[in-house]
């Protein structure tokens, strides 16, 4: 299926990867030059704590658009037909709205925080402290793994590119420009990064559902749908159609989804950073509107190009015609690649690619800023050297970025040696990361949680997930290898499992000799700065606590009510009603996945410009006034942020008087 050139892959790999380092370069340098943002360490990893919800919300997007987010969803459009789409979307939506709660409880309890880590050493100890950071660090490796995983896999299907190049220059990009700016450099990339996707994804939709000479309409796309169904029916799904919610298997990735996707939301790094980032008032609304802004992105793609695919496949023009595509094939998410490429030849392979290249890399770049926090805040500054001041912190922080971004690389192709697919390791991650969610959660919202509890459901949980997951999969397949334990069942036993007897556990140890905790501790962790004027201060009215816990009720309403639209009462009465799509109802389906679409990329791409009109005028102004050599004005972003710089000067002049 290589349609395009290998230079075609050396060009984006490369070319793109050179073209965004030296772009967010010049961003970062301009707003040091007209803005004042000196790279401090509290800078490098906070953002200065002063994020405004649209950036955020890009951000959080741009975090949770993986690889796997556009190649894994098409994938299982393809096997469960209209299900599979709505169950990676909604399965994984809920995770980031109910994060909105932690959020808020970061800002609540821990304002001065760096990690979530820092706030389990505070209020556990050592020994948790450890416990966590290796879970912390798992989902980090997991998540990068998929990342390089599914990226690599369609730049060597697309061009040819040998695939242990694409493992290794992939991150070369993101490696230069998180190493210069830290994690303000990520949140920039998010946002350009994430409008191209959005973009790319409005051109598939529109291609498919009304240009496109093979389908053109959705009226189209539902005779192909039915015909397909009579040509290779789903399994489980009623009358084998592709176009019902009732599909068993169907529903068991959905449970799936839901669970791992906990562990890769509440047990990664990355979105505590956006938390901590994020200005206060701006952070609930972050959460929800990054969250049902991104349903849109594997909802309306995967049905777009995940049902083209079977929709085509029994057309000449379809890469595998007169075949299916194999089940390697789909389980490494080229499904979607197959089907851009049967719609738009050469033009389908080279969006299809840039596509996946601005998710991998942007996506990357929050976990090299995740892993970075880590090592330095947790590893680095706690057990190696407590002194550490904000320039050796700095220093560490490149340092573990240029390691882990390297290593990224080389854990992929072992990954690619062993036989471990996208797919796969999409569908493990909740065995490995889930058993640490409860414990996370609790430590931030249940007083009486101990630290017994807390590593007990842990350890408990991970050992409980991985022990039912193998049992099953001998059970029911007779041999434990790479393809029976990536069967369905086995992975749904592994993954409730770890997720619910790490809660039970938890819960139980913790209530038999609870804690009250009154997140002292955590309300006195420092931020790190070798000067006074480093600290950065937030308006009063940004920490009144009567606005915070205003802000955590806002949470658990809309987050919960949310959840519970998007599990429960949309899909469940579809599923038992055993209802087959009529025309006019699957015409509605996907005018409201286009709706969603537009709405979601106009909020992503227009509310970050517009929070930020005042830094954008002033760097303007700024540039104006080097070019005409007439004198600059004071900047005017960062309205409610104050340098305790000068409030110190103020209060040092009132002394004086």
């Amino acid at each position: 299926m290589a349609v395009l050139p290998q230079g075609a892959g050396w060009a984006v790999v490369l070319g793109f990867g050179v073209f965004f380092s030296l772009l967010i370069t010049l961003i970062t340098y301009l707003l040091k030059r007209y803005m004042q943002e000196e790279q401090t360490s509290e800078m490098f990893a906070t953002a200065g704590r002063s994020m405004k919800t649209g950036l955020v919300a890009c951000a959080v997007v741009s975090s949770w658009t993986w690889a796997a987010t556009l190649l894994q969803s098409s994938s299982v459009a393809y096997q469960y037909g209209i299900s599979g789409p709505f169950w990676y979307a909604a399965g994984a939506t809920i995770q980031v709205l109910l994060f909105a709660i932690l959020a808020i409880q970061v800002k609540r309890v821990a304002p001065n925080a760096h990690t979530f880590l820092e706030i389990v050493n505070a209020r556990y100890g050592k020994t948790a402290h450890i416990v966590f950071i290796l879970f912390g660090l798992a989902c980090n490796l997991v998540v990068t793994a998929m990342l390089l995983l599914g990226g690599s896999a369609v730049v060597t299907q697309l061009t040819g590119m040998n695939i242990y190049a694409a493992c290794m220059l992939i991150p070369l990009g993101v490696i230069a420009y998180v190493a210069f700016g830290g994690l303000k450099a990520t949140f920039l990339t998010d946002y350009s990064h994430t409008a191209v996707i959005y973009i790319i994804i409005l051109v598939f939709g529109f291609t498919v559902y009304a240009t496109s000479e093979y389908i053109g309409s959705p009226g189209k796309m539902f005779d192909l749908l039915k015909a397909a169904a009579i040509r290779a029916p789903v399994p489980d799904n009623e009358d084998g159609q592709y176009l019902t919610m009732t599909s068993l298997q169907g529903l068991i990735f959905g449970l799936i989804n839901i669970v791992g996707n906990f562990g890769t939301v509440f047990v990664d790094q990355a979105y505590w950073q956006r938390a901590i980032a994020a200005r206060p008032s701006s952070t609930v609304k972050a959460y929800l509107v990054g969250g049902l802004a991104w349903f849109a992105i594997p909802f309306f793609l995967a049905t777009t190009l995940g049902l083209a695919a079977v929709a085509l496949e029994s057309n000449p023009i379809f890469p595998t015609y007169p075949e299916r595509l194999l089940i390697a094939d789909v389980h490494a998410g080229l499904v979607a690649p197959a089907a851009a490429v049967a719609l738009l030849g050469t033009s389908g392979a080279a969006a299809i690619l840039i596509l996946i290249f601005m998710a991998v890399t942007s996506a990357a770049s929050a976990e090299l800023v995740a892993v970075s926090s880590i090592c330095t805040y947790d590893i680095y500054k706690t057990y190696i050297k407590p002194s550490a001041t904000s320039k050796d912190i700095i220093k560490m922080a490149h340092i573990t970025t240029v390691g882990f971004g390297c290593f990224m690389g080389i854990l992929a192709i072992v990954l690619n040696e062993i036989g471990v697919s996208l797919g796969y390791l999409y569908l493990l991650m909740g065995v490995l990361l889930s058993p640490a969610v409860f414990p996370i959660a609790f430590t931030l919202t249940w007083r009486k949680q101990t630290a017994t509890g807390a590593i007990a459901g842990a350890v408990t949980g991970f050992v409980c997930g991985v022990s039912l997951w193998l049992i099953v999969t001998k059970a029911y397949y007779g041999e434990i290898n790479i393809d029976t334990t990536g069967g369905n069942y086995p992975m749904l036993a592994g993954n409730l499992a770890s997720l619910i007897i790490s809660g039970i556990v938890s819960t139980a140890v913790s209530l038999y000799n609870p804690d009250d905790f009154d997140w002292e501790s955590t309300k006195n962790l420092k931020q790190l700065t070798d000067t006074p004027s480093e600290e950065h201060i937030l308006d009063e009215k940004e920490t009144d606590p009567k606005r915070l816990d205003n802000a955590a009720r806002f949470a658990y309403i809309w987050a919960g009510g949310l959840t519970v639209v998007l599990v429960i009462i949309w899909p469940i009465p579809m599923y038992l009603s055993k209802y087959v799509f009529s025309k006019p109802f699957f015409y509605g389906w996907i005018v409201v996945g286009l709706i969603w679409a537009i709405l979601a990329a106009a909020v992503v791409i227009f509310l970050p410009i517009w929070e930020s009109r005042s830094s954008l005028v002033s760097v303007f102004s700024g540039m104006v006034s080097d070019l005409t050599g007439r004198p600059r004005t004071t900047p005017a972003g960062h309205d409610e942020i104050v340098v305790q710089k000068t409030v110190m000067e103020k209060a040092d002049s009132s002394m004086t008087m």
